[in-house]
């Protein structure tokens, strides 16, 4: 059983989902946005810093996953969002945690089954995954989807290594 913590890194919009793997099982902990002010971009950075920091410390995850910069035609868009990933890695960096990276593209493929999915289709399957009343915003659904899809890395990981169950951190 662990606590995995999502980011789906934007340097105005961070959003965050936190969830609990339990062998196959999936629940839900917590969700959102981090919206940082408006301001020079050293600030903004730091926002996202702190912000990060606060939800490792309150939910504790043992493990921590972000989505890759993909490339844009903008050039300083693309540079902006590496800056406030960078950030966020920094913040998990600073609690112990390992973060690891998955392209939007393999999100979409592990939560969706479709590399090629939209904004709604993730919140969709976010919600129903997740056994959701309601649709989380949509940054917030992309913070899950990254949680998820490392669930779904580790579990995998752990059938390829030929374990046929995970008790109490231990292989079995």
């Amino acid at each position: 059983m662990s606590i995995i913590l999502g980011i789906d890194p934007g340097s105005r919009i961070t959003g965050f989902g936190v969830i609990r793997m339990n062998g196959r099982k999936i629940e839900y902990i917590a969700s959102g946005c981090i919206r940082v002010k408006e301001g020079i971009l050293s600030d903004r950075l730091n926002q996202i810093f702190d912000c990060i920091s606060e939800v490792v410390q309150e939910y504790k995850p043992d493990e921590a996953a972000i989505e890759q910069v993909f490339m844009s035609t903008n050039a300083d868009s693309a540079l902006k969002l590496g800056q406030a990933r960078g950030s966020a890695m920094v913040a998990m960096a600073q609690h112990a945690l390992v973060v690891a990276e998955y392209s939007a593209r393999q999100i979409k493929q592990s939560v969706v089954g479709n590399g090629a999915a939209d904004k709604g289709q993730v919140q969709h399957m976010v919600t129903s995954l997740l056994g959701l009343n309601k649709k989380p915003q949509a940054d917030a659904a992309d913070g899950l989807a990254v949680a998820i899809c490392h669930g779904h890395a580790m579990q995998s990981a752990l059938y390829q290594a030929g374990a046929k169950k995970v008790t109490r951190g231990r292989l079995r």
